[in-house]
């Protein structure tokens, strides 16, 4: 369980991280992915999480919706190989920027739990929007409620951003069921 005072304060700077490209195996760290921009949506996220394949779609047309701002997903999930990750990449033609976190470290750092989990920030890596990409429900569904896009929009409106959390709900990035000896 995280503890509400190791999570990340508004208008404090997220930390910065260094991890490696899926798609060449080179390093990027935010702060590289940053230049140039008004800011950045990181995405903890997972090949084999239900989820997060729901919102291929939407990662894939990010940046070209977004040209300001980066896209950076984080590939988190505890015992995701990087040849899994590549597979999935492959088969659902993914065209997103991805990095993998072997191990966690940096969704751990960053207080994260589960995939998909969005987090905003300004060029300076201030953050201004932690939790759900939406209510997971598709948008031609009446009760849809998106979160990050009405957060982004208010963003690059120089707007306060009404909502900046949100709960995220997905697959684990880490449970002791991946880490069990043997079955139950």
């Amino acid at each position: 369980m995280v503890n509400e005072q190791e999570k990340q304060k508004f208008g404090e700077v997220l930390n910065d991280f260094t991890l490696q490209q899926v798609r060449t195996g080179t390093r990027l760290s935010l702060s590289q992915s940053l230049a140039g921009k008004k800011g950045a949506v990181v995405v903890f996220w997972s090949g084999v999480c239900s989820h997060c394949v729901r919102y291929d779609p939407f990662l894939n047309g990010f940046e070209k919706r977004h040209p300001e701002l980066s896209l950076l997903t984080v590939a988190s999930r505890h015992g995701e190989t990087l040849d899994s990750i590549e597979a999935a990449v492959a088969e659902r033609k993914l065209s997103f920027p991805m990095v993998h976190d072997p191990g966690g470290k940096v969704a751990a750092e960053w207080c994260t739990q589960q995939t998909p989990r969005a987090f905003l920030m300004d060029a300076k890596r201030t953050l201004l929007y932690r939790g759900a990409i939406d209510n997971f429900k598709y948008p031609e569904d009446p009760e849809f409620v998106g979160y990050l896009e009405p957060a982004v929009d208010q963003f690059l409106k120089g707007e306060p951003i009404a909502r900046t959390e949100t709960a995220s709900y997905g697959c684990a990035i880490q449970s002791v069921y991946y880490i069990l000896p043997r079955a139950l």
